[in-house]
């Protein structure tokens, strides 16, 4: 693979193990979301539903870099969080494909 065909020199699978890890990620917080729902309300392993709430207030999802830094959330997660202008959220950013051109 050319540096052309992707704008990124690194290994030709980078691409592939990123995927893989949001992927990984994703079933992760799944399996967790499962447990705890599963878990024995008397046993005290449970979670109470203020904690579960926070958590299902979450949403994965790709965007582009704009000019300034700048990145955007999905009109359909701003709708489905009740994100309005003005409200301050939380990101954590994985890079999932790089488009420039190195020297």
């Amino acid at each position: 693979m050319s540096d052309d065909d992707q704008g990124y020199s690194g290994p030709p699978d980078v691409f592939k193990l990123f995927a893989e890890t949001g992927e990984q990620a994703v079933e992760t917080q799944q399996e967790l979301v499962r447990q705890m729902l599963g878990a024995g309300t008397g046993s005290g392993a449970g979670m109470d539903m203020n904690q579960l709430g926070a958590m299902s207030q979450t949403a994965t999802f790709k965007t582009r870099v704009q000019s300034g830094g700048r990145i955007s959330i999905p009109d359909a997660e701003r709708e489905t969080l009740d994100i309005e202008e003005g409200d301050i959220v939380q990101a954590v950013v994985f890079p999932v494909k790089r488009k420039r051109d190195d020297d």
